[in-house]
């Protein structure tokens, strides 16, 4: 009881949340009538509600715990990670949703996985492509479950195993019963919820940090100062690294390009560009500095940046109780936000490129079924490595971002705006960006450069290496499908 007292605030709000949930999966269940509803909402969503999913599903807890306190120890050029986010976000918009949506829509195309067997007719490439989707979403599950475990832990007493548990339960039973539809509708909501957030949060820390002002008196003491080089924590092209692995996801994560595969139409594509934008450049505009301020809140002995924002939220003097709270339910919509798209993922690619690729179903309910089994079986898993997770936030979401940018924006970039991509262009890439981004840590002077970067252009070599080998391709393969 004592307990309850002294959050009830968060436990009602909680409620009120887990009510509009269980609406949403209902709802999501309704709506699906076969595969393609359950994996992709049936290619008939609207572009605010999906540009508010694509903002909510990248802006999970890696963000409002990790990337909002990294500004701790990475100091003042992790700022500029918010203008690469919405570099980012536009390019995908622009250059990758119209195509993406067109050429999938063709080829009954639902997963990251088997547009690139269709694009490239390579069964090899196909199920390549769905090995390293599994593996990179593994990590990214491990993160954001990392993240709001610490925060349940700090904010709320929940000891950090029960917090992955009852998240996994509550995430697990809306994806998958709901499906796209109900992920997508929830995320939206979400979206919304974190934005209110990120004012709140930034406004707390900025009040009780003394104002904008007080980023003087932090560049001047002797103990922050060096947080203000573009050297402060690491070689500024490692940095770069890690902002550009972060970000070139919204081009390559099949998270993020789900979404565009549910547009109904062009103006949809306009809608969500112009929504996404401005949700992300307002909401990291806020969060990104908080880490900076945090020093003249909670002082420099903070072993771990993850913990800087479960701290703040912590101390009943940053924010009174009612704002706190909130706070503490748009955590956990941001971590269900990416936890159900990485789950769907993860399952849909499982059961759509490995396993019915060699058990074809024919039934498409019964496909339905087996990938509701997967979403809570991957669930499990990744809940139980979470228990021990093998690295920071951060670095666990730029591992798995870089994954995803190294092996497959050959593939998906490439593959939608150059005819001469092969398949055995297609696997070299895939497996030179994995096999490079996994060994660059033992070449000699490795640390001057994020593995990233060489990753991605010995990747790139393959792909057009094998490419411009290769005859020209037929007509029939070429990209000349528009939207």
């Amino acid at each position: 009881m004592a307990w309850l007292q002294t959050h009830w605030i968060a436990v009602a709000l909680l409620a009120v949340y887990g009510a509009l949930l269980v609406r949403h999966a209902i709802e999501g269940r309704r709506g699906t009538k076969g595969r393609a509803d359950y994996y992709v909402g049936g290619r008939s969503m609207g572009g605010v509600v999906l540009g508010l999913s694509f903002f909510a599903t990248y802006s999970s807890t890696n963000s409002f715990v990790g990337f909002s306190g990294q500004a701790y120890t990475y100091g003042a050029p992790w700022l500029l990670l918010a203008p690469a986010v919405v570099v980012f976000s536009l390019s995908a918009w622009i250059w990758v949703a119209p195509r993406l949506r067109a050429f999938t829509g063709a080829v009954d195309s639902v997963t990251l996985a088997d547009y690139v067997g269709f694009r490239f007719e390579s069964r090899a490439a196909r199920v390549l492509a769905a090995v390293i989707v599994i593996f990179a979403s593994f990590l990214y599950m491990i993160a954001v479950f990392k993240g709001i475990g610490n925060l349940l832990e700090i904010f709320l007493d929940i000891p950090y195993r029960g917090a992955i548990g009852f998240v996994f339960i509550v995430v697990v039973l809306y994806t998958a019963v709901g499906g796209f539809i109900s992920v997508v509708k929830t995320d939206a909501v979400q979206g919304i919820v974190m934005s209110i957030a990120a004012i709140l949060l930034f406004w707390g820390t900025l009040n009780s940090a003394g104002g904008l002002g007080a980023i003087d008196a932090i560049r001047a003491a002797p103990d922050t100062s060096g947080l203000f080089r573009w050297d402060a924590a690491m070689p500024f092209p490692v940095l770069i690294g890690i902002i550009v692995a972060g970000t070139l996801k919204f081009i390559v994560d099949p998270r993020q390009l789900s979404r565009f595969y549910a547009l109904a139409d062009p103006q949809a594509v306009r809608r969500g560009l112009v929504v996404s934008t401005i949700a992300f450049l307002g909401v990291y505009t806020l969060l990104l500095p908080i880490g900076l301020y945090a020093h003249a809140v909670i002082g420099s002995g903070l072993a771990e940046s993850d913990l800087v924002v479960p701290t703040l939220l912590g101390d009943a003097g940053i924010l009174p109780a009612l704002p706190a709270a909130f706070i503490l339910v748009a955590m956990l919509a941001a971590a269900m936000s990416s936890l159900d798209s990485v789950l769907l993922v993860m399952a849909s690619t499982w059961e759509r490129d490995v396993i019915s690729l060699f058990r074809p179903r024919a039934d498409e309910g019964r496909a339905v079924a087996h990938t509701r089994f997967w979403v809570a079986l991957f669930a499990i898993i990744t809940a139980w490595l979470a228990l021990n997770p093998p690295g920071s936030i951060v670095t666990l979401t730029a591992f798995s971002g870089g994954l995803y940018a190294a092996c497959f924006f050959p593939a998906v970039v490439l593959g939608l705006l150059w005819r001469r991509g092969t398949g055995t262009g297609a696997v070299a890439s895939l497996l030179t960006g994995f096999t490079v981004l996994l060994c660059w840590r033992w070449v000699p002077f490795s640390e001057a450069v994020h593995e990233v970067f060489p990753a991605m252009a010995l990747s790139l070599a393959a792909y057009v290496g094998c490419g411009l080998a290769a005859p020209p391709l037929a007509a029939a393969r070429r990209l000349d499908i528009k939207l």
